[in-house]
């Protein structure tokens, strides 16, 4: 596998990361510099992280994992957005549930949007990749992404925060919603 796909694997896989990224940075008034480096830090590793546990994971857990880590993201994200929503309607200029960086969310955040790194990584067991080499590509990809969609939701966030947070919130359920039915797709063709 080439430099080159891996990096358009890094960027594809970025891409979820990305959007919620973007929500965070609609989510909040002021950012501090450290809030900006947040989601980087977390989605990338996370990004890195997962391809590694499945590339040791191997062909053992493919089935295991298939059967339901689409509802785990489906939930995950549902969850995370569906409270985005609700919090669309306060009156109030931060959100009611707290620090949107805060360490359970971007906890979850990050798990939610890295699952499919997981079966990303199974497969470069197949091709005997240097799984260092690609994690490290990966990481530094999302990282560097994550940064720019806090930037982005930062700059288009002041002006329209509560109808940002909303569709925020919704495209992180669509995004839930999307895993789930690539899944049932891919049932289907099987």
């Amino acid at each position: 596998m080439s430099f080159l796909e891996i990096i358009l694997i890094a960027i594809g896989l970025s891409m979820d990361a990305f959007a919620v990224s973007i929500t965070l940075g609609l989510s909040i008034s002021k950012l501090k510099t450290k809030e900006y480096l947040i989601p980087g830090i977390y989605f990338g590793f996370f990004q890195a992280l997962m391809p590694f546990i499945g590339y040791f994971a191997g062909t053992l857990f493919t089935a295991k994992i298939d059967s339901f880590e689409h509802w785990i993201a489906f939930v995950l994200l549902g969850f995370i957005g569906g409270k985005m929503i609700k919090d669309s309607f306060s009156k109030d200029d931060e959100i009611k549930s707290g620090n949107p960086f805060g360490i359970i969310k971007m906890l979850l955040l990050a798990i939610a949007t890295s699952i499919d790194a997981l079966a990303v990584g199974i497969t470069f067991a197949f091709f005997k990749i240097n799984i260092f080499y690609a994690i490290i590509i990966i990481g530094l990809t999302t990282f560097f992404i994550s940064i720019g969609g806090v930037i982005a939701g930062r700059f288009f966030g002041a002006k329209y925060k509560s109808k940002a947070e909303f569709f925020g919130g919704v495209v992180l359920v669509m995004l839930g919603v999307k895993i789930l039915i690539e899944h049932f797709i891919n049932m289907k063709l099987l």
